[in-house]
């Protein structure tokens, strides 16, 4: 399947498309960004696994070029995080950039799964589906907020609470909410397998999930966010929906920020344990068309319902953001 990254050239657009060159499940590897798109394909194309590699530049209609016919398409354009920033304050600047990408995929590749990186994730997702749904193409099984980083930190860091970190890739914590913040809520309580914490560590492993991004960002000198990190996720992630995609199953659900309408039933569900919000990240099982089954989130601690509280509190203003906003016309 022809897989596009779009935002190739940038720190987590390399890692990505080194990760996605080595997929069994990506037969043609697509890249585009702004700059350099074809250096990066140039360079990723000696790697000696099958996919071809094709990069393209927005002059000749480069971003159409790139897309289409693409099964998949995962895009961490835009601007990274800055010393001081949140993922929010990124919103008008890449929001913009995010509208532009959107339009030409409606365009040139309206069947794809749109896979979406870039930040902020809880505002930039319903940008994407506001312009789907302005050019009548917008299918809510097929547009994913990716946010499994959240879900890698989250088993990292119970493993080495526990002290079993050779272990990591075997913890399960589900992380739900959002992508930024408080937004984010780890079911810390629900780790399998069992992890033996007590209120304090849950609390401290919560907030560690929830802003792990700053510890990056500190380590890094304020020069630079997570993005080996998040390209390994986001990879994991395309993996997943291209393997669903073919036909595999999976007793574990995947996690991502989606359109609740993506099942009807399983979305009505969330809505009534969390309240009215149209975009959460929840468990779902994928399948040949994206979004399967929505999964109940299951019982919840009295810690875990306030924290779900807060995150719908702050996903009510993102979104809002990202369903009103329209580029200014220069």
């Amino acid at each position: 399947m022809k897989v596009t990254v779009i935002g190739a050239a940038g720190g987590i657009g390399q890692p990505l498309s080194l990760l996605l060159k080595q997929s069994p499940y990506v037969t043609e590897l697509s890249l585009y960004d702004v700059v350099n798109a074809p250096g990066v394909a140039k360079d990723i194309s000696h790697i000696n696994t099958p996919a071809p590699v094709s990069g393209f530049l927005p002059d000749q209609d480069g971003l159409a070029q790139a897309v289409k016919d693409a099964r998949l398409i995962i895009i961490p354009a835009g601007m990274a995080r800055k010393p001081g920033q949140t993922r929010d304050d990124l919103f008008n600047v890449n929001a913009s950039i995010a509208y532009g990408i959107a339009e030409g995929i409606a365009k040139s590749a309206p069947q794809a799964f749109v896979l979406v990186i870039s930040n902020p994730v809880n505002s930039l997702v319903p940008v994407f589906a506001e312009v789907l749904k302005s050019h009548n193409v917008f299918d809510p099984k097929r547009l994913f907020g990716v946010t499994s980083l959240d879900l890698v930190r989250a088993s990292t860091f119970v493993a080495e609470v526990t002290g079993r970190p050779q272990d990591a890739d075997k913890f399960h914590v589900p992380v739900v909410g959002g992508h930024s913040g408080t937004t984010i809520v780890p079911l810390v309580s629900r780790t399998q397998p069992a992890a033996q914490l007590d209120q304090a560590q849950i609390e401290q492993l919560t907030h560690r999930i929830q802003f792990g991004g700053d510890e990056v960002i500190q380590a890094k000198n304020n020069t630079g966010s997570a993005t080996l990190s998040m390209a390994f996720a986001g990879a994991r992630f395309a993996n997943a929906v291209l393997a669903a995609a073919q036909g595999a199953t999976s007793d574990l659900p995947e996690y991502s920020y989606i359109d609740l309408t993506a099942d009807e039933a399983g979305g009505r569900a969330i809505q009534d344990v969390v309240g009215h919000v149209p975009f959460f990240s929840v468990p779902i099982t994928l399948g040949p068309n994206g979004v399967e089954k929505i999964h109940a989130l299951g019982e919840l601690s009295s810690y875990e319902r306030q924290l779900v509280s807060q995150a719908v509190e702050g996903l009510q203003g993102n979104i809002a953001k990202g369903v009103s906003f329209k580029p200014t016309k220069l």
